[in-house]
């Protein structure tokens, strides 16, 4: 009997990657890893220290040093980009913009040139521009390619009506969509608890539009009653601003976007067909097109498959457009780079106009 290990290659080893690779290896996901990132002593570490806990793992997994050696992942099943600077996005998860271009515009065209024909799932933020880099400079179809998105955000949501309603998590519908970043909204009209809307389990009341401060896309109304009495502002506030709980207090976030990350690709490799709020691109789904963002869509071993259009009112649909504007608004700041550059060695990679990191 024939057996073909499955091999997972990810980039950037600082914290989230790492995560990434233990979740895998615990979930018993990978037979192989292979890893590259321009910090040879960090990722040797990673390595030693990986390499030494899969003996404690469902079954053997072998992890490798590729170094910087871009082109060796082009065997993988799956590539994982986490490449990036995390201190970037003290202020906003804008704030690694141009340093995470400039990671995948200096290797997504050499691992496509290598003959990838995997999948990417991108880690990196600003999410949703990023995804859509690797997206252009790969050449794959565009089902090959996805964000985490609002996957964790999606959870952190979930999470907090648990805490509320002491329903599980796994028994709530729920989604954040739009922008991975300040713009995402939670979709509150489809929130359901066993396919019973959260709307229909009390009176929607409206509240104070200076409690709401007029931001587009935030929830009018807190639903429910009794325990479904849920005040949308601050629930929805706790999923958006969940990350930046974690950033204030260890400087990153590593554990619940590493399984982010493990979840996708899980749903890829099992065929899953599973609902997830991704970073997938739009060809007129919402009324959008041409650009990724996450929505709710079907996962499984075509890579991200039929979207799932909400059915969104009209102060949620305003929300989604502005958020979508705010991705595009991001895709503008960047300077031009054509395929063929990203894919001739050595990669020369343009500055952006405003780019001031090296003055």
């Amino acid at each position: 009997m024939s057996y073909r290990p499955v091999s997972i290659g990810i980039i950037g080893l600082g914290h989230v990657g790492p995560h990434v690779a233990n979740s895998l290896i615990l979930q018993g996901v990978a037979d192989q890893l292979l890893l590259c990132d321009t910090n040879e002593e960090k990722l040797a570490a990673e390595v030693q220290d990986l390499n030494d806990s899969t003996v404690f793992a469902p079954h053997r997994a072998v992890v490798v040093n590729c170094h910087a050696d871009y082109e060796r992942l082009a065997q993988c099943d799956i590539i994982v980009n986490s490449a990036g600077q995390v201190t970037l996005s003290a202020i906003s998860r804008t704030g690694e913009l141009f340093k995470a271009i400039d990671d995948v515009r200096s290797y997504v065209g050499r691992i496509a040139a290598a003959g990838f024909t995997g999948f990417w799932v991108n880690v990196s933020n600003p999410c949703d521009v990023v995804t859509r880099e690797i997206h252009r400079l790969s050449g794959l179809p565009a089902s090959h390619v996805m964000g985490t998105g609002t996957v964790l955000d999606s959870a952190r949501l979930r999470t907090v009506i648990s805490l509320k309603t002491g329903l599980a998590p796994e028994s709530i519908q729920a989604y954040m969509i739009g922008e991975h970043g300040n713009t995402q909204i939670a979709a509150w009209s489809s929130i359901s608890f066993a396919g019973k809307l959260l709307s229909e389990l009390g009176a929607a009341r409206p509240r104070d539009h200076a409690e709401q401060g007029g931001e587009a896309g935030k929830s009018q109304t807190s639903a429910g009653s009794g325990i479904y009495d849920l005040d949308a502002a601050e629930v929805e506030a706790k999923a958006r601003e969940g990350g930046y709980v974690a950033y204030r207090g260890k400087q990153c976030t590593e554990y619940a976007i590493g399984n982010a990350a493990a979840r996708l690709v899980r749903a890829i490799l099992h065929d899953e067909h599973v609902v997830l709020s991704a970073s997938v691109q739009l060809n007129g789904e919402y009324g959008q097109d041409g650009l990724f963002i996450s929505v709710p869509s079907v996962i499984g071993a075509e890579g991200a498959g039929d979207i799932f259009e909400l059915s969104l009112n009209d102060q949620e649909r305003a929300g989604f457009e502005a958020s979508c504007d705010a991705v595009r608004d991001n895709y503008a700041k960047l300077a031009p780079m054509s395929v063929q550059a990203a894919r001739t060695v050595p990669v020369v990679v343009p500055r952006h106009q405003g780019d001031d990191r090296f003055e």
